[in-house]
C-alpha cells in the first residue's frame, strides 16, 4: 500500500535551492563538512553542526496539504539513523560543488526524493498528535485513510472504511477519531472539500465537481465549500478564469 502517492500527485511539491537563511530544509554536516543531519522546519543550533551542506524552500499544497498540516513544528533526521541517504546526499554534494550543466535542477530532484524519504520517516516514527500523520502511521487506519485519499467520490460509509481497516465498525470509530481527531465522515468530507478546491482551481465547472465528489446538488455543495473555504465555489472558479 502505497501511502503518500495520492498526496503527490494531488499537491505539486516545489524545492528551491535558497541560501540557508530562508531555506526551511536543510542538510547540515559536521566541521569537516561531513552530512549528518536532515531538518524540516527547525533551527539548526545544536544539531551534530552548523556547517550548511544542502539549503532549500520547500512548498507542498501548505495548510491544504493535510500531511504537511500535521506534521510537528521541526522534523529531523540524524542520518546515522538513515544510512541510505548519504549516497544520495553525496550526489547532491556534488551536483552542488560541481556547477555542472542543469545542475539546479537535478538539486530540486534530488531535493524532491530527500523529502519523500523524510517523509517516509515520519510516518514510520507515527506521531504523539492527533491528525493524518498518525492515521498513516497506523497499519490499520492508513488503508482506511489511503483509500479516502484514493477515492474520494466514491460513496464510502464508516462499514466500508471499517472493512478496508480490518476493523469491527465501533473499533474503527473509536480508534479512527481517536488517532486522527476526527471522525471518518468528517475526513472524508474535509478531504473532499480540499480535492474540490483544486478542480475548481484548475477550472473546472461547479456542477461537475459537485457530482464527482458525492454531494446530490450544486447546492449542498455550495453551503459545504463555503462553511470550509468561506466562499463560494463559484467564486473560486471564476477567480480562477480571470
Amino acid at each position: 500500500m502505497d501511502r503518500l502517492s495520492a498526496l503527490m500527485e494531488r499537491f505539486e511539491m516545489q524545492i528551491e535551492p535558497v541560501e540557508p537563511a530562508a531555506a526551511n530544509l536543510l542538510v547540515l554536516g559536521d566541521p569537516d563538512g561531513v552530512p549528518c543531519h536532515v531538518l524540516l522546519r527547525g533551527a539548526s543550533r545544536g544539531r551534530c553542526g552548523d556547517r550548511v551542506v544542502f539549503a532549500a524552500r520547500v512548498t507542498w499544497g501548505g495548510e491544504a496539504n493535510p500531511l504537511m498540516e500535521a506534521l510537528p513544528e521541526a522534523v529531523e533526521l540524524p542520518l546515522q539513523d538513515s544510512p541510505e541517504l548519504i549516497g544520495l546526499i553525496a550526489f547532491l554534494q556534488s551536483e552542488i560543488e560541481g556547477r555542472h550543466c542543469g545542475g539546479p535542477t537535478v538539486q530540486r530532484r534530488l531535493g524532491e526524493v530527500l523529502m519523500v524519504r523524510l517523509l517516509r520517516h515520519q510516518i514510520s516514527a507515527g506521531s504523539t498528535e492527533p491528525g493524518v500523520l498518525a492515521g498513516l502511521a497506523d497499519p490499520r487506519l492508513s488503508r482506511a485513510v489511503v483509500a479516502i485519499h484514493d477515492r474520494p467520490g466514491h460513496g464510502w460509509t464508516n462499514a466500508d472504511l471499517a472493512q478496508e481497516a480490518g476493523l469491527s465498525l465501533s473499533r474503527f470509530a473509536e480508534l479512527f477519531g481517536a488517532t486522527v481527531g476526527m471522525t471518518p465522515m468528517a475526513y472524508l468530507r474535509h478531504w473532499r472539500l480540499t480535492v474540490a478546491h483544486q478542480d475548481l482551481m484548475r477550472g473546472d465547472r461547479v456542477e461537475a465537481v459537485a457530482r464527482r465528489y458525492g454531494y446530490g446538488s450544486g447546492e449542498a455543495f455550495a453551503r459545504a465549500f463555503k462553511s470550509r473555504f468561506g466562499v463560494k465555489p463559484v467564486a473560486v472558479r471564476t477567480q480562477q478564469a480571470a
